[in-house]
């Protein structure tokens, strides 16, 4: 996640408002701290790439691209930079474009020509472009980070669809990851009782307690990479075991890309009782 100010891309006008007269203006573009990639558009120096080629592009970081930015939990999308355009606005070609267009609806957020827009739009554009089940992942991550007021989250629920508003109904604020979301997001039809960050003796907190007696951990590389790290989860599924719990373990890779295999393991436990005391 690159940060977009001070350093910024910016209009002419914009530029003025915030106090350029035009011979700064013209200073600025002699001695390099202001750069024109076309004309009416001017980049301050040390703009971030993303933010850099959405202007190139001719609007602005959105959807996925813009969530990462706002610092929200998104899986791999395997697309290129997700792009905002005004609605009568133009794309502008660049090298290397692999840009995917989002234009604009008349009640999206004011802000500046290239500024990031709020999370709510961004949110939507999520639900929109990649599905129900990327939305509730950045929506649990947004109510997590506390960057979703209450104001906001309505405005959610009316512009949007049944489908979401189902989501944000089982949304959480204590997700610990977009993983934990993403299980319990896909697991939620199965009936089962899913309790989240429960405290086990001996064991301390773990992420998921289905039934009475099933631990599920999802470790995502960062916190669980390296022999210390192995080490001290063995040591907690060793306790686990010794109070009568069955662990089982998923990374990144398992809950993100392999799903299939996870929800077997974990129904394989549930049919034969494994999870129950």
């Amino acid at each position: 996640m690159c940060t977009a100010s001070p350093p910024a891309v910016t209009t002419y006008r914009e530029l003025r408002a915030s106090g350029f007269s035009r011979s700064k203006i013209t200073e600025g573009l002699a001695d390099g701290s202001l750069i024109s990639p076309r004309r009416g558009v001017y980049e301050r120096v040390g703009v971030c790439a993303d933010i850099k080629t959405a202007a190139a592009h001719g609007g602005w970081v959105a959807c996925v691209s813009a969530a990462q930015h706002l610092g929200l939990w998104v899986a791999e999308h395997g697309d290129g930079l997700h792009v905002g355009l005004r609605a009568h606005g133009r794309a502008f070609s660049h090298p290397e474009c692999s840009c995917v267009a989002h234009w604009s609806d008349p009640d999206d957020d004011e802000r500046s020509a290239f500024g990031v827009p709020s999370v709510r739009v961004v949110l939507r554009q999520i639900l929109r472009c990649q599905g129900l089940e990327a939305f509730f992942v950045a929506l649990e991550s947004a109510l997590r980070r506390r960057t979703l007021s209450k104001t906001d989250l309505e405005w959610v629920r009316r512009s949007t669809n049944a489908d979401a508003r189902e989501a944000i109904a089982f949304a959480r604020s204590d997700a610990d990851s977009g993983l934990e979301s993403l299980l319990r997001w896909r697991l939620r039809r199965r009936g089962l009782s899913v309790r989240t960050q429960q405290s086990i003796t001996s064991v301390g907190r773990v992420d998921f307690v289905i039934g009475e007696r099933l631990i599920v951990e999802v470790d995502g590389a960062p916190n669980h990479d390296g022999e210390s790290h192995r080490h001290k989860d063995l040591v907690r599924d060793a306790n686990a075991a010794a109070w009568g719990f069955v662990t089982l373990r998923f990374d990144y890779a398992l809950v993100v890309h392999d799903w299939e295999t996870v929800e077997l393991a974990i129904l394989g436990l549930v049919d034969r009782g494994l999870h129950l005391a």
